[in-house]
């Protein structure tokens, strides 16, 4: 098992928590973060509650943002109430802006990966749906040459008693959720899903990553 595998190994582990090669380019969608920063990459990644996800990677030295939303689905501007419904297709997700000079994709995908439970299909925890599962929406081919390159790597280790079911698709349209989910964590830390679910898994992230937390 090498390096990775074993670390990965470890912190999943310590996170089972019941909870709720030619560049192709892909259509953006008007309601995607517009980039200035030409230097910037973004990655659209979804691993459960969006709460979740995008508490964790607010922490991260070299990324610049993180929204909140939805990606894979069917319906246009879809609400949360639909997508909770399971119907739209969509999943719940968050995309990330990032600068590759502090923070490297690989680097991403470790972050990812090592804090939900990619082998559960549709499921973390206690958050049961297709809006819930475990994906990486690429935004190049180089982002898909990498991500599926570390899933294999994943599954021969057999760090898992199941394969990695996540699912590598090409990035197609982002839509950001109601206000009311974005800073979600922060803004409501003492609710009873937060605290019991998103507060010990950002403990055992900033143990693990704490040479990649941003200075406070």
């Amino acid at each position: 098992m090498n390096h990775l595998a074993g670390f990965i190994l470890i912190f999943i582990l310590s996170l089972q928590t019941s909870s709720c090669n030619n560049y192709q380019p892909v259509k953006q969608s008007v309601n995607t973060i517009s980039m200035n920063q030409e230097n910037f990459d973004t990655i659209t990644l979804g691993a459960g509650c969006f709460w979740c996800v995008e508490a964790i990677f607010q922490q991260l030295k070299g990324v610049h943002s993180v929204e909140s939303g939805y990606s894979g689905g069917h319906v246009v501007n879809p609400t949360y109430k639909e997508v909770c419904t399971g119907t739209t297709n969509h999943a719940e997700v968050c995309q990330v802006t990032y600068d590759p000079a502090i923070i490297s994709f690989t680097e991403i995908l470790e972050v990812f990966w090592k804090t939900h439970d990619p082998t559960t299909l549709n499921r973390q925890g206690a958050d049961i749906g297709t809006q819930y599962r475990s994906a990486i929406f690429y935004h190049t081919g180089e982002q898909k040459q990498i991500a599926e390159e570390m899933k294999a790597r994943l599954d021969a280790a057999g760090i898992w008693k199941d394969r990695v079911v996540t699912e590598i698709v090409a990035f197609d349209t982002f839509y950001k959720a109601e206000a009311y989910h974005q800073e979600y964590y922060f803004q409501n830390a003492s609710q009873p899903y937060c605290s019991t679910v998103i507060t010990p898994k950002l403990e055992k992230f900033k143990k693990v990553f704490s040479d990649k937390l941003k200075e406070k």
